[in-house]
C-alpha cells in the first residue's frame, strides 16, 4: 500500500518533472515553424508587413514563418483563429489597429483585451485620403465642396467595418459637413481594385498601400494623417495644412498578438527578437519605404496602446453617431 507521504514525493516529482518539461519547451522556443495568421485578404498592408517581420524572424531563428491570411467576417475570422490556437508561441497574429475597433462596433466572438497577449509592435503608420483619378478636385478643400454638392451620391470604401479607415470617413463627414455612404470589404486590396475601377470614389488608405499607386498616378492623393508630410508622399499635405487638425490625429499601427495564456518567456523572446530588427538601420529603412514609421514597444506598452485607441475611437463612434449592421 502506497502511504501519504510517498504519493506525495511520486506527485511533487511529477510536478517537477512537468515544470521542468515546460521550461525547456520554452527555452528551445521556437523548434518548429510558426503560422503567423493575418485578419485580411493577401495584397495589404497588413501582408506586406507581416512578410517584412516574417522574413527577419524566419532568417534569425532558422524556422519559417507561414503568413497564414484569413479574410473575412470584418476581421473576426482571422482574431477567432489565434484565440482557438495553443497558446504556446507557435500561432501567432499580426494585427492591425481594426482588430481592436470593430468589436465596439460590432458582437464580436473575442473580447479583444482578455483574449489575446500584446507581444510587440511593429510600425505605425498614417492614413493617406485617395480618390479616383476622374473624381473633380486636387486639394481637400475642393473636394469637401464638391462632396457637399451631392449628398449621399459618393462612395467611400474600407477594407472592413470598424477600423480606423472607417472612423476617419466618418469623422471626415463629421467634420466637413459631408454625407458619403459606406462600402465595407474584406481587405485593403479588394478596396483599390474598384477604387481604380470607380465603382467607389474615396478611400483613407495605409500608406504603405497607397504609395505605389500614387506615385503612378493611378490614384490622387488629397491629404494625409500625422503631424508631418511623409517623405514618400512629399507633395501630399497634412489634414491638419488642410484645415482639419483633428483628421489628422487618427492612423494605424501593427503588432503581433498571440492567443492569451501564452507563457511569459515566450512573449518575452519574441517581443525582443521583433525589437532586435527594428532597431538595425538596414530594416529601418524597409519599414520606412513602405510607409511605415517603425515602432518599438514591450508588451506592457503595446497594451496601454490598445487601452488608449479604444477610448479614444469609442469617443469618435458616439461623436458620429456611427453604427453598423451585424
Amino acid at each position: 500500500m502506497i502511504t501519504f507521504a510517498a504519493f506525495a514525493r511520486v506527485l511533487t516529482a511529477g510536478v517537477l518533472l512537468a515544470i521542468a518539461g515546460l521550461a525547456a519547451a520554452q527555452q528551445d522556443y521556437p523548434n518548429r515553424p510558426i503560422r503567423f495568421i493575418t485578419a485580411y485578404a493577401a495584397g495589404g498592408s497588413t501582408t506586406i508587413v507581416a512578410r517584412l517581420i516574417g522574413q527577419k524572424l524566419t532568417e534569425s531563428w532558422g524556422q519559417q514563418l507561414i503568413v497564414d491570411n484569413r479574410p473575412g467576417g470584418n476581421g473576426f475570422i482571422g482574431g477567432e483563429a489565434l484565440v482557438k490556437a495553443a497558446p504556446d508561441g507557435y500561432t501567432i497574429m499580426l494585427a492591425a489597429s481594426t482588430h481592436f475597433l470593430t468589436p465596439l462596433l460590432l458582437k464580436a466572438p473575442y473580447d479583444p483585451i482578455k483574449d489575446f497577449a500584446p507581444v510587440a509592435t511593429i510600425g505605425k503608420g498614417e492614413l493617406v485620403l485617395l480618390l479616383n483619378p476622374s473624381m473633380p478636385g486636387n486639394n481637400l478643400k475642393e473636394f469637401i465642396a464638391y462632396a457637399r454638392s451631392r449628398p449621399g451620391e459618393l462612395n467611400y470604401a474600407t477594407p472592413g467595418a470598424g477600423g480606423p479607415q472607417h472612423m476617419a470617413h466618418e469623422l471626415l463627414n463629421l467634420l466637413g459637413g459631408i454625407k458619403t455612404l459606406h462600402i465595407p470589404y474584406k481587405g485593403a486590396s479588394l478596396a483599390l481594385t474598384d477604387l481604380l475601377g470607380g465603382q467607389v470614389q474615396m478611400f483613407f488608405s495605409t500608406a504603405v498601400t497607397a504609395i505605389p499607386h500614387v506615385n503612378s498616378g493611378r490614384l490622387k492623393a488629397i491629404a494625409i494623417t500625422g503631424t508631418k508630410r511623409m517623405p514618400a508622399l512629399a507633395k501630399v499635405p497634412t489634414f491638419a495644412e488642410a484645415g482639419l487638425p483633428e483628421v489628422s490625429k487618427i492612423g494605424s499601427h501593427f503588432g503581433i498578438l498571440a492567443p492569451a495564456g501564452t507563457p511569459k518567456p515566450i512573449i518575452d523572446k519574441l517581443s525582443a527578437e521583433v525589437a532586435k530588427h527594428l532597431a538595425a538601420p538596414a530594416f529601418q529603412e524597409k519599414v520606412i519605404a513602405n510607409g511605415l514609421e517603425p515602432f518599438i514597444s514591450t508588451p506592457e506598452q503595446y497594451a496601454a496602446l490598445i487601452k488608449e485607441g479604444l477610448a479614444t475611437n469609442a469617443d469618435i463612434i458616439k461623436r458620429a453617431n456611427i453604427k453598423i449592421e451585424q
